[in-house]
């Protein structure tokens, strides 16, 4: 399959992210002697200001750390509902899945009634503080500069801001930033962020509690009050890191690591390659009409349990080992028809935004860092709070608005997430770590790369580009790349087929060798960018003597 972007090798290191620059603060801290944790944190950093549509300090996120004795665990940093929020907050635009995710004035998707508590620098700091090498300060150094020094538009934030221009119009403040003289920044602009320059520098001075506890979230809280908000200071003094444990399951003999509830992602790639393993996927061929239809059913029959029983763990009993079973996968596997679509309902008792980003990062001493962070919607709530450069999340608008359902809203409680961050090892050791932004279709897409990787062969280059298919029961989307013919025998089985452009964001990802050769892609989804390090420190004993080679 031809690919419009090349694979990347090193053998120090790999740094994979949605951003040339991201990914050139990691390397940097490779470079200067840091590990895998130490550059994936100085890239979300960097992410935060390259990037502010997709993340920032005010969102959250998951990330999957494999470290060099093989442990894994993941760092929870997803956002909360705050003290004051309720479970009758909003009123939904309709009591029916999935359009009562709307709500009048739409207060849990734009504004200050929209931002949940944040955690994503609790997970970095975290992460830095038990496992990696570099000072805070030191980590934070590129993203500073950037903030400061400013950098040029991609146009693919260009084309992001132009997307939401008439919501960010209502906030000067945002408007002032991103659309000088009322129109989006253009490709090739230079965009500086002073303020978000020295909120960078006070955290680098003083640690997360500058946000949590510290001057910068009482601002915060304060602006998001005056705008009628339920955000306080308090919640971000409360705001606290979980630690869990990753979920595994195997496919074809390859296991496959992920984050657990509340979090679909882990559980759901496992539960669905567990369905499909009953089927010969490879001999059925990639991108074929069988092969896309067992997909689609299988994304169904995770959708329809996701619905019912994933949320956050604290809050809803999720059924993970029946989910995980090879059992279940049985009994749901009995009930595909091969050549028919069906409707699928829940076999357990009991929407979200595309717009996130994504970071795999590798060293030589077995680190691994994968990451997937988010302040959900395209710039979040669509506003900056003043005198601090941030913008917040809209978080808010992945709970459910109505009462007594598994996503409704409750104090305290973490939001349920596509995330996806995932780590495939093969006899024990790392194959590839992989993951995407995308809202809902993460998880699908990312199950669809590890099956073009181990059933059809591709190469990582050609498996993060590869083309996706998507659904959660209603339309079934096909990218560009499926073929006409594949289309057009899906939509005879009874799938409603609509064609899009892309499914899912820029993936992400790192391929590991057996001679400790690390491959990196980057995806033409996103600005996706893979830089890796090779070569190393001189030799011992070596020394530049020019005087004893003329005598």
């Amino acid at each position: 399959m031809a690919t419009e972007k090349q694979l990347a090798s090193g053998a120090r290191g790999m740094v994979v992210t949605n951003h040339p620059l991201a990914s050139a603060a990691g390397a940097e801290m490779l470079a200067a002697g840091g590990n895998a944790i130490d550059a994936g944190v100085a890239a979300l950093f960097a992410l935060t200001v390259v990037e502010p549509m997709m993340v920032g300090l005010l969102g959250g996120g998951m990330m999957h750390l494999r470290l060099p004795d093989g442990t894994h665990t993941v760092l929870d940093g997803l956002s909360t509902v705050p003290a004051a929020g309720r479970a009758d907050m909003y009123r939904p635009v309709s009591q029916d899945w999935p359009a009562a995710l709307e709500t009048e004035g739409r207060e849990n998707a734009l504004g200050a009634r929209a931002v949940a508590v944040p955690g994503n620098l609790l997970a970095w700091c975290e992460a830095l503080r038990r496992h990696g090498r570099l000072p805070l300060a030191e980590v934070m150094q590129p993203a500073i500069r950037l903030a400061a020094g400013g950098f040029r538009v991609t146009p693919y934030l260009s084309e992001c801001i132009a997307e939401v221009a008439a919501d960010l119009a209502l906030d000067p403040a945002i408007a002032a930033l991103l659309l000088p003289d009322g129109t989006p920044l253009a490709p090739g602009a230079r965009l500086v962020q002073a303020e978000a320059a020295e909120t960078l520098r006070l955290i680098a001075e003083q640690g997360p509690g500058a946000l949590h506890g510290g001057p910068i979230g009482a601002a915060v809280a304060a602006h998001v009050a005056r705008l009628g908000g339920v955000l306080a200071e308090a919640d971000f003094h409360d705001a606290r890191l979980v630690e869990r444990a990753p979920v595994r399951g195997t496919y074809r003999g390859i296991e496959v690591v992920g984050p657990p509830p509340p979090s679909s992602g882990g559980v759901h790639v496992v539960q669905m390659l567990n369905i499909l393993e009953g089927f010969d996927l490879r001999a059925l061929g990639f991108g074929t009409p069988e092969t896309c239809h067992l997909i689609a059913e299988a994304l169904k029959i995770a959708f329809a349990d996701r619905a019912a029983a994933t949320a956050d763990p604290a809050f809803v009993d999720v059924p993970v080992a029946r989910l995980l079973s090879k059992s279940y996968a049985v009994e749901r596997r009995a009930l595909i028809d091969r050549g028919r679509a069906r409707d699928w309902q829940a076999g357990v008792a009991a929407g979200e935004s595309p717009n996130t980003t994504h970071l795999t990062v590798a060293d030589a001493e077995g680190h691994i860092l994968c990451a997937t962070h988010t302040i959900n919607s395209l710039f979040g709530a669509r506003f900056l709070v003043p005198g601090t450069g941030l913008v917040p999340n809209n978080y808010m608008a992945l709970f459910d608005p109505r009462s007594g359902h598994a996503l409704s809203i409750a104090p305290g409680k973490r939001i349920t997430t596509s995330q996806a961050p995932l780590i495939a090892l093969h006899d024990g050791q790392p194959m590839v770590a992989l993951g995407l932004p995308g809202g809902l279709r993460i998880f699908g897409s990312a199950m669809q790369a590890l099956i073009a990787l181990i059933d059809h062969g591709m190469s990582l280059q050609e498996a993060v580009e590869a083309p996706r298919i998507w659904t959660q029961g209603q339309a079934l989307e096909v990218e560009a790349g499926i073929p006409e013919a594949t289309r057009a025998a899906l939509a005879a089985m009874g799938h409603a087929v609509t064609p899009l452009p892309h499914i899912g964001g820029g993936m992400a990802a790192i391929r590991f060798h057996a001679d400790g050769r690390l491959e990196g892609a980057g995806c033409w989804r996103a600005d996706g960018t893979a830089i890796g390090l090779g070569g190393g420190l001189a030799r011992a004993g070596a020394r530049f003597w020019p005087d004893a080679a003329r005598s």
